[in-house]
């Protein structure tokens, strides 16, 4: 796909404002995501693949294309090819609302066939609350920005009502509804306790995940970031469903929305000392009867990307906090080296941090030289290869994980135009 006037007027501005360097590098990664990541399938709708992997998933097609809303400028083009993204996850969903990643034909493709039934479509079937928040996430997040609403016909509303029916159930997990086994795998591709995860209370008002944002399985079943985002996506669809006369879905929405969102504050937090400070912050994930996990996963959503997701302001004291032990040797995940430092992950080498959580660090601060400082970080350790890598060695830039991480430099191209004040719109 080419890409759009409206996109190329916005990197125009860009250029105007910042280096050349930095111009030429957003402008190649939004050339990657519309000439290389996008395709327009015979429904009309764009499937998106997430990079050197030929599959798309909902959680990273959302945020490759949030930036994009900086450019709409009311000729529709761009809200149109959002909107084609949108009836695609919302296709996706009906299809299989458990699976996170899919195919962009019924080919059976896949990165392993977990489930004998498994829908040729799906290309993997991890089951991730953030997926269906995510898919909530796009549709009403190009909306309510830009009024434009022809996504939002009865095949959404159809997906709209099975997602919040599936995060309405997972309140109530039943134990042998889902089992995840991946034989000869690592243990974090697969759910504990013989592939039903780990014990939990059930109705305590979070909705259970069996997986994280990384596709890694969840320790404890309740995700805190994924039930804060379902939360905030849940009411923003309460208002738009009621603009449409949905006043089922809406109601249904609104009630689920705010018991998760009490839920999160019930459950999802614990009384910490970072430094000289004492006070709440917010666990990662929690099983309902009292266990907490304290870490962080560089993928979004995240303890980190609260603000991001809407859930908080970046001076929320809760948060504030939960940052300070982010970026402190008390997180198991936040490790420094001789180049940089960051959030690592159990889905890559050990000593290997996320640019993505680099750039997500500068779009959650209201501090601009902090921002600036991320952005420098990204540009100066990616190899010469002027691409976001998944991850990379925090000793050794050269030593990095997937050449092309599509999510990433979107990610990157958004706190770019952050920067440089050009992406209210998205933000």
């Amino acid at each position: 796909m080419r890409v759009p006037l409206a996109v190329r007027n916005l990197l125009a501005e860009l250029e105007k404002r910042d280096t050349p360097e930095r111009f030429i590098r957003a402008t190649e990664a939004v050339e990657r995501l519309f000439e290389l990541a996008l395709k327009r399938l015979d429904d009309g709708s764009i499937f998106v693949s997430t990079g050197d992997i030929p599959a798309m998933w909902l959680r990273d097609s959302t945020w490759q294309l949030r930036p994009m809303l900086a450019a709409c400028d009311g000729s529709g083009e761009v809200e149109e090819i959002i909107g084609a993204v949108s009836r695609r996850q919302a296709e996706y969903v009906l299809i299989d609302p458990y699976a996170n990643a899919f195919n962009d034909a019924p080919n059976g493709g896949g990165w392993h066939k977990d489930f004998k039934d498994q829908n040729p479509w799906v290309f993997e079937r991890k089951y991730e609350l953030d997926s269906l928040a995510a898919f909530i996430d796009l549709a009403v997040r190009l909306y309510r920005v830009t009024g434009y609403k022809d996504h939002l016909d009865e095949r959404f509303w159809r997906a709209a009502k099975l997602a919040v029916s599936i995060i309405e159930t997972e309140l109530d997990h039943e134990r042998k509804s889902y089992r995840f086994v991946r034989r000869f795998a690592p243990k974090r591709d697969y759910l504990s306790h013989r592939g039903f995860g780990a014990p939990h209370a059930t109705r305590v008002g979070l909705s259970w995940s069996g997986f994280r944002p990384s596709d890694d399985a969840c320790v404890l079943p309740y995700l805190i970031p994924a039930n804060a985002h379902a939360s905030v996506v849940l009411g923003q669809l309460a208002s738009v469903a009621s603009e449409f006369g949905k006043t089922e879905l809406s109601s249904q929405s609104a009630s689920l929305g705010s018991t998760i969102g009490d839920a999160v504050r019930e459950h999802g937090t614990v009384v910490r000392e970072v430094g000289d400070i004492a006070g709440a912050i917010y666990a990662f994930e929690v099983d309902g009867r009292g266990s907490r996990i304290l870490t962080e996963d560089p993928n979004v959503p995240s303890l980190l990307s609260l603000p991001y997701l809407g859930w908080c302001s970046p001076d929320d004291p809760t948060y504030v906090l939960t940052r300070k032990w982010i970026f402190s040797d008390l997180n198991p995940r936040f490790i420094q080296g001789r180049f940089l430092a960051g959030l690592n992950s159990s889905h890559t080498p050990r000593r290997n941090i996320w640019p993505l959580a680099l750039a997500i660090q500068g779009l959650t601060t209201s501090d601009l030289e902090e921002s600036a400082r991320c952005l420098m970080l990204i540009e100066t350790t990616d190899a010469g290869t002027g691409r976001v890598h998944e991850s990379i060695n925090v000793d050794d830039p050269a030593k990095f994980t997937r050449e092309w991480f599509s999510w990433a430099d979107l990610t990157y191209v958004h706190l770019v135009l952050k920067v440089n004040g050009l992406s209210a719109k998205a933000d």
